[in-house]
Formats: structure tokens, sequence, C-alpha cells
């Protein structure tokens, strides 16, 4: 099998979480481990171009968060719960891993390497929706609970709209165009309660004011803030912010906007590649997990 065999391979698998969540995920490629976090109302499916990509030098994990494609939902949401998924998965794949999350997934993967240390070994953050100015509105913080009896009423779509409206700052032009795309939008209707997750998993870092990094203060793993080159300008400022309170290197990727790591991940690679390679100590594959 040549080493473009390898990375186009998938192995599929599940973990059991701390409250008994069922996390599944794809593997393929061979190296450092790297765990993709995904963006919000996004799953496996979203990130298998960067996964194809990035296995081509490293053993990467793609999986659904919960609530999201094959992956569970016990119901009672916190971030620790998000975090423990990634300690299961990492745990399974030999125990340290890398962690690349994009958007909410940058926050949720930053959160992970704060409480998990020793286990994620660095962590690259795209566009991270931190909002620290007047560059666009701050997001209300009871956004979560707007959207949570949204999903109590049965009115899913209403709360994907309402995210993407609200949280993400989509027109309302743009809103109505998503409806017409209709297996993607039937795919967000299906995740429309974990919108609720991600709205809560960014409170206190969308306000509009300077950002208070005492969050992420345990956080010693090397991080790669990155940002794109067409992207917004409240992403710009939130990005460089995020860098300076982590003591992070910041990057501006050419030509790249906010869904870039699904629309076209190998714009991404330039900088993402060589942030994964440093410090590992061998290109042997992980262990394969049980089962």
């Amino acid at each position: 099998m040549t080493s473009n065999d390898t990375a186009r391979a998938r192995l599929e698998g599940t973990v059991t979480s701390a409250d008994g969540t069922t996390i599944a995920y794809e593997r393929a490629g061979s190296g450092p481990v790297v765990v993709l976090v995904a963006q919000a109302l996004a799953d496996r499916k979203d990130n298998r171009g960067l996964a194809r990509l990035l296995a081509a030098s490293c053993t990467v994990v793609n999986y659904d968060r919960r609530g999201r494609g094959a992956s569970t939902d016990a119901g009672d949401w916190s971030p620790q719960r998000e975090i423990d998924d990634l300690d299961a998965l990492i745990s399974a794949h030999g125990g340290s891993a890398a962690l690349v999350g994009a958007s909410s997934g940058a926050v949720l993967a930053l959160d992970a390497a704060a409480a998990l240390p020793g286990a994620v070994t660095r962590v690259a953050a795209y566009e991270a929706p931190v909002i620290v100015d007047d560059r666009r509105p701050p997001v209300p913080r009871d956004l979560g609970d707007r959207l949570a009896e949204l999903v109590r009423a049965g009115r899913a779509a209403r709360a994907v709209s309402e995210f993407n409206r609200v949280a993400l700052g989509a027109p309302a032009v743009m809103v109505a165009a998503m409806r017409l795309m209709l297996p993607a939008w039937r795919a967000m209707v299906a995740m429309a309660p974990t919108t609720v997750y991600d709205a809560r998993l960014c409170v206190g870092l969308q306000d509009g004011t300077p950002l208070d990094a005492a969050r992420w203060g345990t956080t010693s793993v090397p991080v790669l803030v990155m940002v794109g080159g067409k992207g917004e300008p409240f992403m710009r400022s939130g990005s460089e912010a995020l860098a300076g309170a982590l003591g992070a290197r910041h990057a501006v990727v050419p030509g790249a906007h906010h869904g870039t790591p699904m629309m076209k991940p190998a714009a991404l690679l330039p900088e993402l590649e060589p942030f994964l390679q440093e410090g590992s100590v061998s290109g042997a594959a992980a262990p394969v997990p049980p089962g």
C-alpha cells in the first residue's frame, strides 16, 4: 500500500466517554496523533478533506462531537463533557495528541489543553470566534438559553437560523440561501441541539471587551492561532488578542476565510503541517485502539 493509499484509508471506531456517551470517529494515516475538533453545525464529514491531507504525515482522528453524526448525546451538556470526550479519544490513541480546532472547535481545543495537561501536546486554533472590540456586535450571553427554548419547542430550524444570524453574524439573505441548500440545511437542523452547546461554550469570549485569558491560564503547550486573510475584521483583532494572551504564534492564512477548513483545507497546510510536526520524536503510527 502506498503512502497515498494509507492516507485515504479510513478506519472507523467508537470510544465511550465518562458519562457513557458513544463518540464515533475515523482514523487515517500514521505519525504523530492529531485530533480534529469540528466547528459549530459540522461533523466529521465536513473535516474529511483536511483529515485526508494531514493523514499524509500524521495519524488523524476525525470525530463527531457529541450530538452530531454517529455520536450519541447524554443530554446533560457542559464544557467538561466535551473535554471528557476528547480525553477518551486521546486515551484510545496512545495517550497524547495535538488538537486542531476551527471556530468554536478552537475554543474547545484550548479548553481541553488547559484541562488535560500531558494529554494535549499542542493546539492549532483557526478563527476562534473571539470578539474584543466594536468591529461587530457582541453575542448576547443568553443566546444559548434562547436556542434551548426553541429546541424544546420543536423549532429546530428556527434555532439554526437564529444561531447563524446572531452567533455567526450571517445576514438574513444568506440564511435564506442556506435553507434552499436542502441536504446541507437538513444536516444542520439535525444538529440544532448542539447550537446550544456552542453558544454556551463561547460565553465570556464574545462581549466586545478585552479578552480575559484566565480561562486558559494553565495552558503551557505550544499554540498556533490562525486567521484567514479574507476573514472578517473582528476575527483579525480577536485572533491577535488571543495569540497575545496565550503567548502563541499568530499566522494569517493568505486567501482564507471562516469556511476554509471545510472548503479549501489545503490553504492551511503551509502553517499547519510544520507546526504539527514540531517536537515529534517519531513518525511511527499511533497504537490501534481496541475494538
